[in-house]
């Protein structure tokens, strides 16, 4: 996976605080700077390249960061998207969770999974493992079978103790760090 495109655009990706917390502002995580349709095509290529997609029902992020990627990857793979939402709708079936990221806290609410569903969690990020964590236990409390996660950044160490901690192979395309203020690959 060459991924030069996305490995281009980590220069231009501005790096703020929340309190301690140094987060990058990325196309590919928040649609600032402007984002490249180039850009998109790779990454979403590369996540088809690295997924398993013949046992998967459906494709579920967290909002919002995967919404482009999951609506890319629902059209590329021909299978559906489930997005799991901040706002609560009342819904049947819907369930709540809690989410605890580096730098926020926010209940969440899933829609649409069903007990025996094959899913492929997808996100921009992995940080802390937060968003992660909270995700896959609540899907596989509904009874949904989490085959694996497929990540764009890999910002911290934390992949392989997650992959422990919750018993599932996690596949990211490019590790990230920010130094000095600005975002750069790392080894």
């Amino acid at each position: 996976m060459a991924l030069d495109r996305l490995r281009a655009s980590l220069a231009g990706a501005p790096v703020v605080r929340f309190g301690d917390y140094e987060y990058f502002v990325h196309p590919i995580t928040d649609g600032i700077p402007l984002g490249d349709p180039a850009v998109l095509e790779e990454v979403t290529d590369a996540l088809v390249r690295a997924g398993d997609w013949t046992r998967c029902d459906k494709i579920v992020t967290a909002e919002s960061m995967g919404f482009p990627l999951v609506a890319v990857l629902s059209l590329k793979t021909r299978k559906p998207y489930v997005f799991i939402r901040k706002r609560k709708y009342g819904l049947p079936g819907e369930t709540s969770l809690k989410q605890a990221t580096g730098y926020s806290r926010a209940d969440m609410f899933i829609n649409n999974i069903d007990r025996g569903d094959r899913v492929v969690f997808v996100d921009d990020v992995l940080s802390t493992g937060g968003t992660l964590y909270a995700v896959v236990k609540a899907l596989r409390a509904l009874g949904a079978e989490v085959l694996e996660a497929l990540i764009v950044f890999e910002k911290t160490g934390e992949k392989a103790r997650m992959e422990k901690d919750l018993g599932l192979t996690i596949r990211t395309l490019i590790r990230v760090e920010v130094r000095d203020g600005r975002l750069v690959e790392r080894p």
